[in-house]
């Protein structure tokens, strides 16, 4: 993880044999967990969170374009960027390169909203958040 201010925000991912489908790359779902693991990492490095429980947000939408196979033994860099903030939601979009070519090999979209889970409701975007998230 690079130190603030680290947009792109970068995690690295190796493709390991469970990924895989019956042709021998990635599976397309896998691509969204490979996401999720950068979303987390990047929200917790924002608010300083360690726990699932402290994730007040909830994942609303995602979208991945597949650019280019990833297949074993491949480690991928997965860049996470900010995009729109609002009122109750931001974007994430994620970048995914073989790190030893530098390959795209796939772009997403993420939107995530602030959630109260105890009412089961949207919330406003904590002041922190959007500041933190507009500032980069």
């Amino acid at each position: 993880m690079q130190s603030a201010p680290f947009w792109p925000f970068c995690t690295q991912v190796k493709v390991v044999w469970r990924d895989l489908d019956a042709a021998g790359h990635v599976n397309n779902a896998v691509y969204l967990t490979y996401m999720e693991t950068a979303r987390v990492e990047t929200y917790f490095a924002l608010t300083g969170g360690k726990r699932a429980a402290e994730l007040d947000i909830i994942l609303a939408r995602a979208s991945v374009d597949y650019r280019s196979a990833a297949t074993l033994g491949e480690t991928l860099i997965v860049e996470v960027r900010p995009g729109r903030v609002g009122e109750t939601s931001f974007i994430l979009t994620y970048t995914l390169r073989e790190k030893d070519t530098g390959r795209l090999v796939a772009e997403g979209e993420s939107v995530l909203v602030s959630y109260d889970y105890e009412l089961q409701r949207k919330r406003p975007l904590p002041e922190a958040l959007r500041a933190r998230l507009q500032a980069l």
